[in-house]
Parts: C-alpha cells; sequence; structure tokens
C-alpha cells in the first residue's frame, strides 16, 4: 500500500496538478501545487472512468478557487475521518497533515449523486411545431449514449432565456442516464431583449413578464410532451426509442417555475383552472413563486407529485415585487406531495444560472455542486426508483453536501 501512494503521489507531481487520493482501506486528502483549472479525484467509485492504477481511478473536474476546495463529503464514500493536505497561499507548496490511516465505515460502492460515467452527450437541437396555435417551440436535447431508454426532464427557462441555458444541468443530467429537453418559450424568450439598447431592455422585459406569454408556456409543455412521444415511436427519428417518456420529470427556474408549479397541479381562479399535465411525474422548482392572487393554501394543496424546491436567502426577483421571504410561502402548503426544500445561505437570484443579469458569465462553484448533487439525487430517487438516492436524499448525504448556514427540510409525505 505505502508503495502505491509513493506512485500515485509521483505521478500527481509530475503532472503538476491539484488533486486528492484514497483507497479501500486507507485514504489521504491532499491539495498540490497551481493548476485552478483541472483536479484530478482518486476515487474508489467504480463507476468513475478514466486510467486505473491499482484500487484508483482517475478522472477530472472543475476547480475555480482551490484555496477554497473542500474535501469530498465524508458519508459519500464511507469515512470515518479524511485527512487534509492543505495548500500554501503560494500555490507552491504541500503540506500533509496527519497521514494517519482512516478505515472504511461502509461499502465502497456508496451512492453519489456527483459521480458521472465517461459517457458521450450529444447535444441536438429540434423545432416543435403547433400547428394549432401555429407557433414553433424550439428544443435543445441533452442525450445520452446509453443502450436503453432514458427517463425523460424538461426545463423550462426564466424570463429572457433559451434552450441554451444552464448546459451544466444537461450535460450532468444526461450523464446521469437522463435524456434531458430544453424548452424555448416563444413570447418570453431571448428574443424579447435581444437587439435592443440596453436601456430599452428592461421595459421590454417587464411587458413580456404577463399572463399572456405564462398561459402560452403552459400551453407549450403538453405540445413538447407529445412531440417527444411522437418522435420516441418513429424509428426514423434520432429519438426514436431513445426516450423513456413514461418516467417524466419537469423543471425550471423562476418564470420556469412559474411554468413548471402549473403544469405540475398549481390551482388557479379558487381551483377553478388548472393546467396539471398527469403525465409529469416529479418536480424541480427553482426560484419558486406564491400565487399572485388568493391563498397559497388552496394553489399549491392541489400539487401531488414529488417536488423538489430550491431557493435562496437572497432570492428577490430581479423584475417583480417577489421577495426571497415570498418564496417560502409554497413549500409548507404542499400538504398532499413529497417535498423538499433547500434554502442557499447568501444565494441570489442568479445563483442557479451561469450568468448573471448582465450576461456575463458567471458560476459559484459551491451553489452548482449543491444543486446537482440534490437535484440528481432527486431524479434517481423520483423517476429511478433509486431506494440509495431516497436514502441520500433523507439522511446525512443531503446534509453534508450544504454550507452550515444552508437549510435543508422535508415534509412528513417525503419521508413515508
Amino acid at each position: 500500500m505505502l508503495m502505491q501512494l509513493r506512485g500515485v503521489l509521483q505521478e500527481i507531481r509530475s503532472q503538476q496538478k491539484i488533486g486528492r487520493i484514497w483507497d479501500r482501506h486507507s485514504c489521504l486528502f491532499f491539495l498540490y501545487t497551481a493548476d485552478r483549472n483541472a483536479c484530478p479525484v482518486f476515487s474508489t467509485s467504480p463507476s468513475l472512468t478514466g486510467r486505473s492504477r491499482g484500487n484508483y481511478k482517475i478522472t477530472h473536474e472543475p476547480l475555480e478557487h482551490p484555496l477554497r476546495f473542500q474535501p469530498p463529503p465524508q458519508q459519500l464514500y464511507g469515512l470515518r475521518r479524511v485527512d487534509v493536505g492543505m495548500m500554501h497561499p503560494s500555490f507552491s507548496a504541500l503540506m500533509i497533515m496527519a497521514g494517519s490511516v482512516c478505515s472504511v465505515a461502509a461499502a465502497p460502492h456508496a451512492y453519489d449523486p456527483l459521480d458521472v460515467p465517461d459517457v458521450r452527450i450529444a447535444s441536438l437541437t429540434y423545432d416543435v411545431q403547433d400547428a394549432k396555435r401555429a407557433q414553433t417551440i424550439p428544443l435543445r436535447v441533452y442525450l445520452p449514449e446509453f443502450p436503453k431508454p432514458a427517463p425523460v426532464i424538461l426545463f423550462s427557462h426564466g424570463l429572457g432565456g433559451s434552450r441554451d441555458n444552464n448546459p451544466y444541468l444537461g450535460n450532468h443530467w444526461a450523464k446521469r442516464g437522463y435524456a434531458v429537453v430544453f424548452v424555448q418559450h416563444p413570447g418570453s424568450d431571448e428574443g424579447v431583449w435581444k437587439g435592443l439598447p440596453a436601456l430599452q431592455r428592461g421595459a421590454a422585459m417587464q411587458q413580456a413578464a404577463s399572463l399572456e406569454n405564462f398561459l402560452a408556456r403552459a400551453k407549450d409543455i403538453p405540445v413538447v410532451i407529445d412531440a417527444l412521444t411522437d418522435w420516441n415511436g418513429s424509428p426514423d427519428h434520432p429519438l426514436g426509442h431513445r426516450l423513456d417518456p413514461a418516467h417524466l420529470g419537469m423543471s425550471g427556474h423562476s418564470f420556469g417555475t412559474n411554468t413548471t408549479q402549473a403544469v405540475s397541479g398549481q390551482a388557479f381562479a379558487r381551483d377553478r383552472a388548472s393546467f396539471r399535465d398527469p403525465r409529469i411525474d416529479a418536480a424541480i422548482m427553482m426560484s419558486p413563486s406564491p400565487p399572485a392572487v388568493g391563498d397559497p393554501a388552496a394553489a399549491f394543496g392541489s400539487i401531488r407529485i414529488p417536488c423538489l424546491l430550491m431557493t435562496g436567502t437572497r432570492d428577490d426577483s430581479p423584475l417583480g415585487n417577489t421577495r426571497a421571504v415570498d418564496r417560502l410561502l409554497v413549500f409548507p402548503h404542499l400538504q398532499q406531495a413529497p417535498a423538499w426544500q433547500v434554502v442557499f445561505d447568501q444565494a441570489t437570484h442568479m445563483a442557479f444560472s451561469e450568468r448573471d443579469m448582465l450576461g456575463r458569465p458567471h458560476a459559484d462553484p459551491r451553489y452548482h455542486r449543491a444543486i446537482l448533487a440534490l437535484t440528481t439525487a432527486f431524479w434517481d430517487a423520483e423517476l429511478k426508483g433509486d431506494a440509495a438516492a431516497k436514502a441520500w436524499l433523507n439522511g446525512e448525504g443531503a446534509k453534508s453536501i450544504l454550507a452550515p448556514a444552508d437549510q435543508w427540510q422535508m415534509n412528513r409525505k417525503a419521508m413515508e
């Protein structure tokens, strides 16, 4: 074992990378030198791919802030303790602390929602033609090269977005075995603001946040599901027999969450109107919104499918009057649905995106890492019926991925 560790250390030093290692019987975590963009990961997880060395398998992951990089949650690999090596601020020295042996407290195949296989993902674009409304609905599909049909996840973008938003979600979910379909909603997409002078964009966005566009979005989703079902049944279509629409998840952010809430069963007009699509099995709502009018209990008491809600303590709406505290009014009233909620400390409305309000690239690895872990476990539990994912979600796994000030809760039905 000592010779094996020495060999791995020598290999990492020669690559001048940042890395971490551990194995089934002993473990050592360390950071090394100054490559901020690549982090070799040494893990016993059998699903990791790449060049193997004994019990170790090698892969890579982005590392944007090496000095703030945290060791993997102990629960993911069943470790009682992880010995940590800290990087010197000069990025030139390695300090290894407490190189003692750590014993494994659980099976080496522990559930890990961040673990992804080395599978090719096809990013495909399609247009759905809605003849009834004379409407074209653009789609982007992230499709994994797996032999069996993949459960389907739909994603609805926020106001002014497009099918090209949030590829970090599409790629990760697809690598976990899902066909991920990003829906672009004409009338409330990027066409609202593109080409306009900067000073006119805000007013155009406000105008697009209308009842008319909300209703159009609610009608887009069933049309898209119909098209996906038809394409899947056609052996001549590239998506033919590649999808499993019998296991279907719905998700969205901001205005896309309004869309998600509607097709998941939210009641409107004192329960006299509903846009629920019964083909949807589970839903993720990023930046949930209470009803504009009426009682939240009446609005959300009709939702019966499992829901994961995600928001932040600074999740105020850039447009409109929805405050971060208002977003907390949805979860308590999901009395008929298994529901989980995370409130990220200091997360703003754009924490779920990859761009800020000015369109500049933006990603906080702390939030995105937790978003990917929680959403993946939720999909695995609810669309694949994975008992290990459900146990991770309801146990210490979910808590371990969060910061101490983040809030995580679930209702009674989620624990059944």
